[in-house]
């Protein structure tokens, strides 16, 4: 099943591939949303080797991601992106429903 309401950017989808690709057994990446961090939520990030069964799974060329039901209550309409620049590389969420952020990019409030 695939939901619409978060999306891959092009850069983010190239980098999720070729970070799965690299790590045996993994075949998607795992976004969550959990209590804490600066500003009330924070992104965590893992490597899955497939989804749940009340994951929504959000697919884009070779790359899988995988969101769980409750996360993407916060995370709906979001864009999840790749920035690498010279402060360094990271995937960075881009989340209408967040009010403030902290300055690190991992941590939000709604």
């Amino acid at each position: 099943m695939t939901e619409a309401s978060v999306t891959l950017s092009d850069a983010a989808a190239k980098r999720i591939a070729a970070i799965v690709s690299a790590e045996t057994g993994k075949r998607a990446l795992r976004v969550a949303v959990e209590g804490g961090g600066c500003s009330g939520f924070s992104y965590k990030f893992d490597l899955a080797d497939g989804p749940q069964d009340d994951d929504i799974v959000v697919e884009k060329g070779n790359a899988t991601v995988l969101i769980d039901q409750l996360s993407l209550v916060y995370m709906a309409g979001s864009e999840i992106d790749f920035v690498d620049n010279l402060l360094g590389q990271s995937f960075q969420i881009k989340n209408p429903n967040a009010v403030a952020s902290c300055g690190c990019g991992t941590s939000f409030s709604i």
